[in-house]
Formats: structure tokens, sequence, C-alpha cells
């Protein structure tokens, strides 16, 4: 039986990378909290922008919210710029079923109507859910489906991965 690594760190370069392109000068970056918010924290520092990158909750807006309430630690959304009418890359470490990306879109929403959001993830694990796909994807896995993917970050900054189940 082979066991799945992933290089988070590999895969963060990666991002960055496939990132830079889409990060011209009007761009916001939003992060889905947590794992999307911290990429969206080192890509501010990395791309050099100034201010603070958008911290986006999906907690209110999940379709088991009655299941799972909200969750400890949660994140609440900050938005530091005006929604409507904003070029926005939103960021989260893994994309799997859809689901947080539309409870993500559905926060954003609530702040206003942006111009265009561009979806950027670490990794792909498909298996959707619903009809949401990723500009830009660092990699794409494929996992059993008892199995969940998260993004850890060490005090030092540095990403790993994750694998429960």
């Amino acid at each position: 039986m082979s066991t799945l690594t992933l290089d988070a760190e590999a895969l963060y370069a990666e991002l960055l990378r496939g990132v830079r392109p889409l990060c011209t000068q009007d761009i916001q970056l939003v992060g889905i909290a947590s794992g999307g918010a911290w990429l969206a924290e080192r890509l501010q520092a990395d791309l050099q922008r100034s201010g603070k990158p958008g911290v986006i909750s999906s907690a209110m807006h999940r379709d088991d919210y009655g299941q799972r309430g909200m969750v400890a630690g949660a994140s609440a959304t900050a938005l530091t710029f005006d929604v409507t009418g904003a070029h926005i890359v939103l960021l989260d470490d893994v994309l799997y079923t859809g689901r947080t990306i539309r409870a993500a879109l559905n926060e954003l929403f609530d702040y206003g109507r942006p111009a265009s959001v561009r979806l950027a993830v670490l990794v792909d694990r498909g298996a959707r859910e619903l009809p949401i796909q990723a500009d830009f994807a660092a990699a794409r896995v494929a996992l059993p489906a008892g199995q969940s993917l998260a993004l850890a970050r060490a005090a030092d900054g540095r990403f790993s991965f994750e694998i429960k189940g």
C-alpha cells in the first residue's frame, strides 16, 4: 500500500507562481478561513502587496450549519476594501465538494457585488458536488472519501498537510 505525501511548501511555491499573473494592481486577495487566509496572508507578503488581505468566513452560509454550528476558533470575515466592483482572487487550501466555496461566495456577496472572482487553491481533490472549478490549482490529488486533507501552519509560518481518516 502506498502512502500519499504532499510537500505543502513546494505546492505553495507553485501556487505563488500560478497566482502571480492573476494579481494585477487592482486585485484584492481574499482567503477563506483558516487555510485560505493563511495562504492569502503569505501571498500578500511574497507578492510585496501593501495592506492586509481579506479574510472570509464560510461558517454562516454552510448548508450543514444546522449540524455543525459555529466551528470553535473560526475567524470572522474581515474585508478592508469595498467589495462592490472589486476584482478578487479567492484562496483556499483544499477544494473538494465545492460547498465551502459556495458558502464563501454567499458571504462575499453579503458585502457587495464584485466585478470578478477568480479561485486559486493549493490542492484540488476532485469529487465535486457543485459546479465549481478553480482557475488555478497547485496540485490535483485523489483521496478516498473517508479521508480528509487539511493545511497546517507551524509557528514559523511553514505549511504542511495533515491527512486524516
